[in-house]
């Protein structure tokens, strides 16, 4: 902990504000967001369908809008859409834990997402600017603040949901207000560089020179695989132990055990294999070697299913437990792998221009492919369960990461994910 408090406390103010502001955002987003459904479903006796509503409306106002809220940092500066965001946190957090109407909690949803849209781009950027050429460092540092909010969050909410959902809301809503003060009075304004220039341009000009701009969207798309990978330690994972073990105690303690090791892990452990990684791969090289890691995750599921199931007992329980704790410890090693040289590769194809938007398109596009995976997923988890091949998802997980580890190394090989040339507009190719 020393070492790395060293390590955070070598970079500028700004720096350390903006890893300490993730921290705080996803310790008051999961100490929520978990026992939302139960209160929806639960508490205001809601149905299925609209519990489903209000949690898709926050999804899709956040993934549809990453696009407009990178835009508006860009053009706007990074600290007015990461003050924005809280702000829109605070209310729409307050609103979520006050009200029991359908359409007051589609707006508080809508606007919990419009906020993570405004303020996530703009944190980025805002990173790998005053970063500079510690880029890599910076964002490894800034995954550890980032599990450990996720880690923590769920924690803090279990005990406030206890006593009130109100209650953890408010809490919760208190803690971005709180966020927003020091957001206003601590973070140092920030603007791309040569934004005055690119006020001229218009938006759309803009959004098609990123498009034409081809090494971006083919990585954008060799990454999606990751995030579908990383994404099963909250769905096939739990799914996969609750199925063996049950929904006792034991499924319960098995299940917040995958959530333990990956935070812990990543926290333990992500600025040492960082700085391992960088010290003998190029970038392109991590990012292979990370997506072959997250393939590689559901091998011990993959064997597990040849062996016959016990009915009762220790037996039970061990291949309830063990193969997916293995599978997401080596997820969490493969994002360690990856996470930072993905993060500094958006800025370098972006050329270091519209650095925001690009990575407001990068979300958006990983945020469709999560989507897409997880309904995939859903239908092999199904079809493996109806067909009696409880093999079949797992092997589909594992050809998902060779495949895109395939893909980058495809493009690490061709050029690809080097930076475009520094004379080359981002317009250029309209």
């Amino acid at each position: 902990m020393k070492g790395l408090l060293t390590q955070v406390g070598s970079y500028e103010r700004s720096v350390q504000l903006l890893m300490v502001n993730q921290f705080t955002i996803n310790l008051g987003f999961y100490m929520l967001m978990p026992y939302l459904a139960a209160h929806l479903s639960g508490t205001l006796g809601l149905a299925g369908w609209i519990v489903g509503l209000v949690l898709g409306v926050r999804n899709f106002s956040q993934q549809g809008m990453f696009l407009f809220g990178g835009t508006l940092a860009d053009r706007l500066g990074y600290k007015p859409m990461i003050v924005a965001g809280c702000v829109l946190r605070t209310f729409g957090f307050a609103t979520l834990g006050l009200v029991d109407s359908l359409p007051a909690l589609l707006a508080a949803s809508a606007a919990t997402g419009l906020a993570g849209a405004l303020f996530n781009p703009a944190v980025r950027a805002y990173l790998a600017a005053d970063a500079g050429e510690r880029r890599v460092e910076a964002f490894a540092l800034f995954n550890v603040f980032y599990q450990a909010g996720i880690l923590l969050g769920p924690l803090v909410g279990m005990v406030l949901t206890g006593v009130d959902f109100r209650i953890t809301c408010l809490v919760s809503a208190g803690i971005f207000a709180l966020l927003s003060v020091v957001q206003i009075r601590a973070l140092p304004a920030r603007r791309a560089e040569d934004t005055g220039r690119r006020a001229t341009e218009g938006v759309l000009a803009q959004w098609r020179g990123i498009l034409a701009n081809r090494p971006f969207l083919l990585f954008s798309l060799a990454m999606i695989g990751s995030y579908v990978l990383s994404f099963q330690v909250y769905l096939a994972l739990p799914l996969e132990v609750r199925r063996l073990g049950g929904d006792g105690e034991f499924g319960t303690a098995a299940v917040a055990a995958l959530f333990a090791v990956s935070g812990l892990s990543t926290i333990l452990g992500q600025t040492r294999v960082t700085a391992w990684c960088k010290a003998r791969y190029e970038p392109g090289q991590a990012l292979v070697r990370g997506l072959a890691a997250m393939g590689l995750a559901f091998v011990p599921l993959l064997l597990a299913t040849a062996v016959p199931v016990p009915e009762s007992g220790f037996g039970l329980w061990l291949l309830a437990a063990v193969p997916p704790t293995l599978a997401a410890l080596l997820l969490a090693i493969g994002t360690m792998i990856a996470y930072p040289f993905e993060m500094d590769t958006i800025v370098r194809l972006s050329g270091d221009r519209l650095v925001a938007t690009h990575y407001g398109l990068y979300n958006t596009i990983c945020g469709i492919g999560i989507t897409v995976g997880n309904l995939g997923t859903g239908a092999a988890l199904d079809a493996a369960r109806s067909a009696g091949m409880p093999a079949l998802p797992w092997i589909t997980l594992a050809v998902i990461g060779a495949v895109c580890a395939g893909a980058l190394y495809g493009l690490h090989r061709s050029g690809r994910l080097a930076a475009p040339p520094a004379a080359e507009p981002v317009g250029a190719a309209i």
